[in-house]
């Protein structure tokens, strides 16, 4: 028997069948579980007001406040989360005193230099000297204070590399990811810094694989994917002789292409065996993979992008994801989007208040299939005027180098 019930009414035994409300908003990657006081505890702190409880499948806790566990728990509750729940549900938001412009305009500098500075890091293994981390310190704390100025104006820069420069940028647009989504959890500092510099380090390996392989524009045969499949135990082993002693900055450059399911390489890892910067690499190293043009295809909207990933089941840590989400936004900067008024718009800046509705560019008319006057609409305050409907793929509608729309 199922039952609609108040989060505020809920008792630990009670068995939770669905949970209502947006899935950005809850702790837990399963829907269904048999409540204890701890799961409890975090459902009352998610901001979920109602469950649907199937009566039948429900008891009472015993005296001793046991019970019989029905379905599996949620994913790693042995180690979890660090981060608050506040943690969690904030959006980080930017620097009133620097223009999302000006900003944007910086990155493409930073993306610039770091290009230069990562194809230098490479050139050298490649001559069989060692890995210098040191000369991207300086990058790094461009990196970093870009993040803290506007989280998402880097990110969104570096998704713009072509096939030539996607290994070296690559390497910056992980280590801004990261430096993102660690200021999402509100890490200390130390671990903000690692977990950018892991992530500009995090491909160093694929210095030593052969250049055919590594730009090669169709798909690996079974034996060029066993070679690429190597380059984190190379990276890890170029890191450690190169002087590098964080054991999480060495642990992403082996582990990044681990899953929480254990189907990664090259130790088939999972659940908390994976410490948690190792989990945000498998997202921000994918994320930055899959929007971005590769030697073999075209690189996928930011906001299709999102929706994949989270349909991936046991490929990602889902607690992390959603706080991905939370600070890339749930349409990043140039998604294309369809308006309620059947129009089309790309996505120019993130609103603070709402991930729902950020700020966008109207320049195309879906009824017509015109061409319109650019006009910026801000969503949040449009009302039920004007809204998101759905995401749209540009190259469905033939659109090219939509970032010319956003970047100033």
């Amino acid at each position: 028997m199922l039952q609609t019930v108040d989060v505020a009414e809920l008792r630990p035994g009670m068995y939770v069948q669905k949970l209502l409300g947006p899935w950005m908003q809850h702790p837990f990657w399963r829907t269904s579980f048999v409540l204890d006081e701890a799961r409890l505890a975090q459902l009352q702190d998610s901001g979920v007001e109602q469950v649907v409880v199937d009566l039948s499948r429900s008891h009472a806790a015993g005296e001793d406040g046991s019970e019989e566990e029905a379905v599996p728990a949620p994913f790693d509750a042995a180690a979890p989360l660090a981060e608050p729940a506040e943690a969690r549900r904030r959006i980080i938001v930017p620097d009133s005193t620097v223009s999302l412009a000006s900003e944007l305009a910086r990155a493409r500098r930073i993306c610039d230099e770091g290009r230069e500075a990562v194809e230098a890091m490479f050139r050298e293994v490649r001559l069989g000297n060692g890995v210098d981390a040191g000369r991207v310190l300086p990058l790094l704390d461009e990196i970093t204070g870009s993040v803290d100025r506007h989280p998402t104006a880097l990110v969104s820069v570096a998704r713009l590399k072509d096939a030539d420069s996607y290994t070296y940028l690559h390497s910056v647009a992980v280590g801004a990811l990261m430096a993102m989504l660690a200021r999402q959890l509100q890490l200390p500092e130390d671990q903000v810094r690692d977990a950018a510099l892991g992530g500009l380090l995090h491909d160093m390996g694929k210095a030593m694989l052969p250049q055919e392989v590594l730009n090669k524009p169709g798909k690996l045969t079974d034996e060029e994917f066993d070679i690429v499949r190597q380059h984190p135990v190379h990276g890890e082993r170029l890191l450690r002789e190169g002087g590098v002693t964080q054991e999480a900055i060495l642990h992403i450059a082996r582990h990044h292409h681990e899953k929480i399911n254990g189907g990664g390489y090259p130790q088939r890892l999972s659940g908390a065996e994976l410490p948690l910067l190792t989990r945000m690499s498998a997202i921000c190293d994918v994320y930055d993979a899959i929007t971005s043009d590769r030697p073999y295809k075209a690189g996928w909207d930011p906001a299709e992008s999102l929706r994949r990933m989270a349909s991936w089941q046991g490929h990602f840590d889902e607690m992390l994801m959603k706080a991905f989400v939370r600070s890339i936004g749930i349409y990043p900067i140039g998604a294309l989007v369809r308006l309620s008024s059947d129009r089309l718009a790309v996505v120019v800046e993130q609103n603070p208040a709402t991930l729902l509705a950020p700020r966008v560019r109207v320049f195309y008319s879906a009824k017509s299939r015109t061409h319109l006057l650019g006009v910026d609409v801000d969503l949040a305050t449009a009302g039920e005027r004007e809204r998101i409907v759905g995401v749209e793929s540009p190259a469905k509608w033939g659109f090219r180098d939509l970032e010319k729309l956003w970047l100033p």
